[in-house]
Parts: structure tokens; sequence; C-alpha cells
């Protein structure tokens, strides 16, 4: 590899997050945007055709080395990497219904669950993955929410373009179905939780998933369901993935 492909390697292992092309060509101020992204292939292509148990992958705006899916299961088995909070069965459908229909309103989130999700959202806004992006024009200008690019890296999107068919998230939710969580992080409010009220300030890694599939849990059925309503697709959970 050249001098700037090395450079750009060291950074990108030493940085925790994503970083965007931007970022890796302050590095080197003689480098323009299309040497970093010429020094970004090379890496690539040298971890691929290497052999190597990592790979130089692009996240959401940005570019992050993380560890092949072959090697995920013996890794988390040993208990080495430091896996984020897994959401709940309840926060996945609501960030599912926001990530779909966004910009979107807090009672318009309700109505399609069925259940006030004020604790829910504030829980999201907390941890990074929703924001405030707007007002609605009606009565009392409700606050609108959308996904931000922490929800692009932790589900290991490069845009929201790449956002899973019903099919696919019937997949991923069954995945996602094994993890454990605390009662409390994202659980549903009861219908008198308080009124829209954001939290302050968001909170700030991505991790690929077993390839043992775990039956949905009642909730999580849902959730393909919710997609299924905004999204107008029509899916079979059980027909796509072999049950087990």
């Amino acid at each position: 590899m050249n001098s700037l492909a090395k450079l750009l390697e060291a950074a990108l292992f030493a940085s925790p997050r994503p970083m965007a092309v931007e970022e890796l060509a302050a590095l080197d101020p003689e480098a323009t945007p299309a040497a970093v992204q010429a020094a970004l292939e090379e890496i690539r292509e040298h971890y691929d055709v290497d052999g190597h148990g990592v790979a130089l992958v692009a996240v959401g705006a940005g570019w992050q080395i993380l560890t092949r899916p072959e090697y995920t299961e013996a890794i988390e088995r040993a208990q080495f990497a430091v896996r984020p909070q897994r959401l709940s069965p309840a926060a996945l459908e609501t960030l599912a219904i926001i990530a779909y229909r966004q910009p979107i309103g807090r009672a318009e989130v309700s109505e399609i669950r069925g259940v006030d999700v004020g604790a829910v959202l504030k829980n999201l806004h907390e941890r990074g993955l929703v924001d405030v992006v707007g007002r609605a024009e009606g009565l009392g200008r409700p606050l609108l929410y959308g996904t931000t690019p922490l929800f692009l890296e932790q589900f290991g999107l490069r845009h929201l373009e790449e956002l899973p068919r019903s099919d696919e998230l019937a997949i991923a939710l069954r995945r996602d179905a094994d993890s454990s969580l605390p009662d409390d992080a994202g659980a549903d409010a009861p219908a008198d939780a308080p009124a829209d009220a954001p939290a302050d300030a968001p909170a700030d890694a991505p991790s690929t998933a077993s390839d043992e599939i775990a039956p949905l849990d009642a909730e999580a059925s849902a959730a393909v369901s919710v997609v299924d309503a905004v999204t107008g697709e029509a899916s079979d959970p059980d027909a796509a993935v072999p049950s087990t």
C-alpha cells in the first residue's frame, strides 16, 4: 500500500466510529478527495485479496474497519467485543415506523402502534437513534422525528434507501429475538405518558448477528406487521424464514 493508504488505515484502526472522506482528507493537506477515495479502495482490496479477518466497510456517510461476519460468533462468545445495548421489540417497532415514515409525529406513531410511545421515543432519542427534524403545520405544531446518522451506523446502512423490505426485516428481527435486554430499556409507556418532550442530547457500535435464527416473539412479529402497513408491502414472515 502507498503511504496515504497506510495513514488512512492507521486512522481508521484508531477510530471507534466511521470516518467520512472529508475527515480522512484532513490527515494529509496535500491529498485530494479523489486520492483519499482511491486509497480507501486500495485498503479494501488489500484486506479482501489477502484474506484478512477484518474488512473496510462503508457505513453511513463514512468508512470503518470491522471484523468479518464469519468470526462474529467466536468473538461474541469470548466476550472480547463491547456491544451496544440491544433494543427491545417495542423500541424496534417504534424505530421501524419512524425509519419508514419520517418525518413523523409522536401521535401518528402511537396511532400506528396502538399504544402511547412517549417513553420509547424518549429512549430512542437519548440513544441518538432518532432526533427532532422539524414541526408539523397542524394544531400546536407537534414535533416531527426522523432517524440520525448513528441509526445508519448501528444498522450498517449507507443511506435510507438501503432500508430492508418487510420480508428482510422479519429475518433481522428473528436474529435479534434471542438477545437479552432489561425490562425498562425501551418498554412501552402507559397511555397517560407525558406529552412530546424529547431528551436534551443524543447518546453515542455496529455489530453483526449470528446466523442462527430464533422465532419471532409477539412484539417483534408486530414490528414486521407495522412495516408491512407503512410500506404497503405484504409479506409472510413464516414463509420468508424456515421455522425453528
